[in-house]
């Protein structure tokens, strides 16, 4: 048993005061100085106590993790990280390992500011040898015994290198974007307090336009990535991104594609930042090598040079021409750990033999061209899993390979001809052609670093059938390969329900675990089937459900519930646009008289704009919003145009056809003014559109977000009281009730939403003259501003989910409807224009979807006929 020894305790870790009122820790929300840090982590350092203990932290990208993270450094308490939120990960190295303590964070971003510390045993019953710092797993996020033993010397020595080679400064702040459990990730923490710097925390994926928010707001400069995160980085547009606080991103976790690196240190390079490849591995501590950012594009292959302090040489490898990669340096690990005992030894190893071939230019940059491990031998012949895979990627396609000494298999993104491409690839290798698996996977599997998930691929292997199969294939290891047929079976389970529900609501096949709604394209038309449905599986709905990733939606399912609610909490827009619809029509039928709900309707469409149109940079979001105005536009120019060909009864105009009635039509009213809603709705999203695509005015909506539109409500309130002496595009009715649900988006404080519900009432007191009116508009204002859901019978909620679906269709569609009605059958009147409504954006969603499908489609096929050529 160990007592309170003097052990060395990691430098960097015990001494955060040092730092004073610079800020360490950034949230959205707050901002934690090296003081405060530093009294945090000494509170929780005096309940972990001053006997050395084993502890396990179920750590994720908290205050609360980090806290606990440094309070056991700076005490000396050995600390295994593992991942939060998988409890079978957790329970896993529980049991190998029996800790005296185990530390979590709460669910929520309060309560994950403290860490929650379980007393397993007041002292210990371990040997833990006087270096022993921290145990991390190799395999991300699996809870696998087999732990890498880091001690204090490692984690200080190389987290000096790379604040070294990264020139990290005080004024430097990195965002998280990787799990601190991973070694890459928390390298990226351990760096930066080293020097001072500060760590904006977060949990939200790249392609999420919320991180990049936080981002700009707190000035972070720099963001680390794996290869995987380039995919995600040009699904949404990074390198036209305004970053101007930028200074550098890093890559490492894997090899990065060559034209890739040659491509992002061009762009970096032109606006002003700078790509460091990187090459590391957990028993390194994180980093052995890198390459200067000046060398990237003329270089983009290379591994670069040795850390500081440390060193390569390449020893030979029996019948290969090129040696294994070895490193040394005062960062290499103790050794492993597969069971407690393990813990009281010492150092077992001096140097790194990283399993890695690599080779040295004449410019001494050094560069790993496969893996011994990576190698397996078929029928005899040796063949190189990451060759292979340059292989499919020089025939344009996305695809990475598992194998055993009896089969080859590959998985490829995208729908492909299988059997065509397994037989190109065995007469390339010169394998029997039963010896190769070839599956086209919607996206490559990968672990939560982002890595490619090797025995996910493995797992996706059949087992053959035929003599020719069995007699090529089927050896004494066929138990594996069973295995992974069961696994594979398992795998091709139906998709979750969130990437199920997301798929039919947005008609898109293509959905990932870091994809948002918002990121998919989601919209203020999609969103409300998408929200109903996922109330039904979470059991409750997120306010920022649309910018959670599916991985996070997922993990909050919940089983379903017994016994079955009564009530059930309905998001506020949704319930407001049902019976926002039902009020309009029965008043044009004369059923009741209840004026106003249009008008609601227009503050819920700029409340809805800000939460689903404001993502991302500047480009690729207005794309979005195009494709958006799209599906509101399409529908209704069609509608109109199949009634003008079909009947003479209605008396619209061309100018109907092209939506200008309410600029150029008649003064009065007409059937040609049915439509003055969606025009005027239209008139709002095209000037706001243009106005965010000017590039200064998009800067500035991204730094004043709540300041923007309030701004857009003053503007929109000189034309409402006539003191602009212009009616901006005919739209000074609602201009300002657009822009008021808008700020109702962004306001994040209670006196936010005051000031903006006060605003609201006083614009509206007198306008109509018509109390009743007012009164409506500013009741839809308030439940936006204060009651994010309200309860309504279960019952009803898919029938309110599709009435607010299909709101704006039948709008558009009633008028037709209802006439022939409305004296004889008025209810009738008002179930049937409803009825036709839902009828049309059904079909309407079916065929824009098939488009959507199709143009995508289109746009893959065009680019693989690029990659082919090029």
């Amino acid at each position: 048993m160990n007592s309170s020894l003097e052990v060395a305790r990691v430098a960097f870790a015990a001494d955060l005061a040092r730092h004073g009122d610079r800020p360490a820790l950034l949230t959205g929300g707050r901002t934690i100085s090296y003081l405060e840090l530093a009294h945090r982590v000494g509170s929780f350092a005096e309940r972990l106590g001053p006997v050395r203990r084993l502890v396990v932290l179920a750590a994720d990208n908290s205050v609360g993790s980090l806290v606990a993270y440094l309070a056991a450094l700076s005490g000396g308490h050995p600390l295994i990280l593992a991942p939060a939120g998988n409890d079978a990960a957790l329970a896993s190295l529980v049991a190998a390992y029996d800790p005296d303590a185990i530390v979590r964070t709460g669910p929520t971003e309060a309560s994950a500011s403290e860490p929650l510390l379980e007393e397993v045993r007041p002292g210990t019953r371990h040997q833990l040898h006087p270096d022993l710092a921290l145990l991390l797993s190799t395999s991300g996020s699996t809870g696998s015994p087999k732990l890498v033993r880091l001690s204090q010397q490692n984690v200080q020595s190389n987290a000096e290198s790379i604040a070294e080679y990264l020139n990290i400064g005080e004024a430097d702040r990195a965002m998280t974007t990787l799990p601190m459990y991973y070694c890459y990730g928390l390298s990226v923490l351990n760096s930066h307090l080293l020097r001072g710097a500060g760590i904006v925390l977060s949990d939200l994926s790249v392609v999420d336009p919320c991180f990049w928010e936080l981002f700009r707001n707190r000035r972070a400069t720099s963001f680390a990535a794996v290869p995987y995160t380039f995919e995600l980085l040009d699904r949404v547009g990074f390198t036209e991104m305004e970053l101007p606080h930028l200074r550098y991103m890093t890559q490492a976790g894997g090899r990065l594609d060559p034209g890739t690196v040659v491509r992002y240190a061009e762009t970096g390079r032109a606006r002003g930042w700078d790509l460091y490849v990187m090459y590391g591995q957990t028993e390194a501590t994180a980093r052995m090598a890198y390459l200067p950012p000046h060398l990237a594009a003329e270089h983009p292959g290379s591994i670069g040079v040795p850390v500081p302090g440390g060193d390569f040489r390449i020893d030979p490898v029996p019948g290969l021409e090129d040696g294994e990669l070895v490193y040394t340096g005062p960062n290499v690990m103790l050794g492993y750990a597969e069971k407690p005992e393990d813990l009281a030894a010492g150092r077992t190893i001096s140097e790194l033999r990283t399993g890695d071939l690599a080779r040295q230019s004449d410019a001494g940059l050094y560069e790993v061209v496969g893996r011994r491990s990576r190698f397996v031998k078929i029928v005899g012949l040796r063949i190189d899993l990451g060759q292979v895979e340059k292989i499919l990627q020089k025939m344009g396609l996305n695809a990475a390979c598992a194998g055993t000494d009896h089969r080859l298999v590959a998985a490829v993104e995208g729908s492909h001809d299988t059997r065509l491409l397994a037989k190109t690839l065995a007469q390339d290798l010169g394998l029997p052609r039963a010896a190769v698996q070839v599956h086209a996977v919607d996206s490559l599997p990968r672990l939560a670093t982002g890595k490619t998930d090797y025995p996910s691929i493995l797992a996706l292997a059949e087992v053959p059938e035929t003599d020719e199969t069995k007699s090529a294939a089927r050896t004494p290891g066929q138990e594996v390969a069973d295995g992974g047929a069961a696994a594979a079976s398992a795998a091709a389970a139906p998709p979750s329900d969130v990437r199920r529900i997301f798929a039919q609501a947005l008609e898109i096949e293509d959905i990932g675990d870091d994809d948002t709604f918002v990121s998919l394209g989601g919209d203020s038309l999609s969103y409300v089937a998408a929200s109903v449905s996922l109330e039904k599986v979470l059991g409750h709905l997120p306010p920022d459900w649309h910018v959670t990733p599916v991985r996070g939606l997922q993990a909050l399912a919940r089983p379903r519930r017994s016994p079955w609610r009564i009530f059930a909490p309905l998001e506020t827009g949704i319930v407001l646009r049902a019976a926002a619809i039902v009020m309009i029509i029965s008043t044009h039928v004369d059923i009741i008289r209840w004026p106003g709900t249009a008008h609601v309707l227009m503050a819920l469409a700029g409340y809805n704009f800000a939460r689903f149109q404001l993502g991302g940079d500047r480009i690729p979001r207005l794309r979005r919003q195009v494709r958006s105005l799209a599906r509101l536009v399409v529908p209704t120019v069609a509608f109109i145009g199949a009634v003008m060909l079909l009947t003479d009864k209605f008396h619209y105009t061309p100018a109907n056809l092209l939506l200008l009635n309410t600029m150029i039509g008649p003064a009065g009213w007409t059937d040609a003014w049915h439509f003055w809603f969606i025009e005027v709705l239209v008139y709002v999203l095209v000037g706001v559109m243009a106005l965010l695509a000017i590039p200064w005015v998009h800067r500035t909506e991204r730094r004043f977000p709540l300041a923007f539109p309030v701004a857009l409500v003053g503007a929109g309130l000189l034309a409402r009281y006539d003191l602009l002496g212009v009616d901006i595009l005919h739209t000074r009715p609602v201009l300002w009730l657009f822009a008021l649900g808008w700020a109702l988006a962004r306001a994040s404080t209670v006196g936010q939403r005051l000031a903006l519900s006060a605003l609201g009432a006083l614009a509206l007191y007198g306008y109509f003259d018509n109390p009743w009116r007012e009164g409506t508009i500013l009741v839809g204002i308030l439940l936006l501003a204060w009651i994010p859901a309200i309860p309504l019978p279960s019952v009803l909620h898919r029938l309110f989910g599709v009435l607010a679906s299909a709101s704006l269709y039948a709008y558009v569609t009633h008028w037709v409807v209802f006439p022939d009605l409305k004296d004889s059958h008025p209810v009738l009147a008002v179930v049937l224009s409803l009825a036709v409504g839902v009828a049309y954006w059904a079909v309407a969603m079916r065929l824009m979807g098939a488009a959507g499908r199709l143009r995508v489609r289109t746009m893959r096929r065009l680019r693989r006929r690029r990659a082919a050529v090029a």
